[in-house]
């Protein structure tokens, strides 16, 4: 009989400033070693969509984690209080948020099932992160869903005012997919089309996929942004980019 067990918890990391931040973790039971995955949530928050795309990581093999981004703005709060905290103060600012994932990215690493090789994958807000993971950290692969404002600022007035990351590209330190629909608005077709040619132009490594009949947050199943077919073509690239970069050792 072949052994199959998952662990998930609510786990405390070692933050930005060294601040204690919650976090939601899962891995398999089996040994082994294995790569690490990152899960960064959208604007909406850390959520149970957020934490069960982590279980869904470590069903498939992996140690996985989903850091709360707006622990200090709304400690214990319900997702949606922390969300509109969160907007409130013009969302997580860079600097804080790279801090908050190198802490999870050091406890990834430091599990004693881990090969040392760690991927981001982010949604909405957390696209863009996981985008500007691939900048800041040492890690192997980042997945950008429907990520908006690499390139393009906010509108006037918009709640979450974050710098485009456009002329950044050539800092690039690992491949990324990137996952987006044609319907999207943020970021549009022509955005997603201006990264693609400075990612062309500094020869960084890239895969991107676009979806007809899709917008915003399609991998959202609780949302009538849901779309099937995109979801299930995105997850299925999501599985290969990660099974490419994560296997081995580091």
């Amino acid at each position: 009989m072949r052994y199959d067990a998952v662990l998930a918890e609510t786990v405390g990391i070692q933050g930005a400033d060294n601040d204690e931040i919650e976090a939601y973790a899962a891995r398999p039971m089996d040994g082994g070693s294995r790569g690490g995955v990152l899960v960064i949530h959208h604007m909406p928050g850390y959520d149970r969509g957020s934490k069960e795309i982590v279980r869904r990581f470590a069903v498939r093999g992996y140690n996985a984690i989903c850091v709360n981004l707006y622990s200090r703005e709304a400690p214990g709060a319900e997702p949606d209080d922390a969300a509109a905290a969160a907007r409130a103060n013009g969302g997580v600012p860079d600097a804080r948020f790279v801090g908050d994932a190198a802490g999870a990215v050091r406890w990834l690493r430091a599990l004693p099932t881990s090969n040392g090789k760690v991927g981001t994958i982010g949604y909405c807000s957390g696209g863009r992160q996981a985008f500007l993971t691939a900048l800041e950290l040492d890690i192997q692969g980042a997945v950008d869903c429907y990520g908006a404002f690499v390139v393009g600022a906010p509108p006037e007035g918009f709640p979450w005012r974050v710098q485009p990351l456009a002329d950044r590209v050539a800092e690039l330190r690992a491949p990324v997919l990137g996952l987006f629909g044609n319907e999207d608005s943020n970021p549009s077709p022509d955005q997603v089309d201006e990264l693609e040619k400075l990612l062309q132009t500094h020869g960084k490594e890239y895969e991107f996929h676009r979806y007809d009949d899709a917008g915003h947050a399609f991998f959202a199943v609780d949302r009538p942004a849901y779309r099937v077919a995109a979801a299930i073509d995105g997850w299925q690239r999501v599985e290969a980019f990660f099974a490419t970069h994560l296997s081995g050792k580091a």
